[in-house]
């Protein structure tokens, strides 16, 4: 199947980011290459980016953010939505 890409704004710091995804990629052993998180194994590979960006400033709340690029590469469309479905599970995060 062909790569597939998207882009997500997320309000997490690097070490929040950093701390969560094993979890959400099911513990697999992958790579850290400075803003670049990735793994190949089985026939499917897929890379995560992360860029800094300004801070989200509400009142005297200051919430870190990250624009997060993935590319997942041999996933077919269910094994695709299952792997989306996973790491945004562990990211998830409630409101009061």
């Amino acid at each position: 199947s062909a790569p597939f890409e998207f882009l997500w704004d997320m309000s997490i710091s690097r070490i929040e980011f950093e701390r969560s995804l094993p979890q959400a990629v099911d513990n697999v052993p992958y790579v850290i290459d400075g803003s670049v998180f990735a793994y190949a194994g089985g026939g499917r590979s897929w890379r995560i980016t992360l860029e800094p960006l300004p801070d989200r400033v509400i009142a005297l709340l200051r919430l870190p953010r990250h624009r997060v690029g993935f590319r997942l590469d041999g996933f077919d469309a269910a094994a695709r939505a299952a792997w989306i479905e996973r790491f945004a599970r562990y990211f998830q995060r409630g409101g009061g």
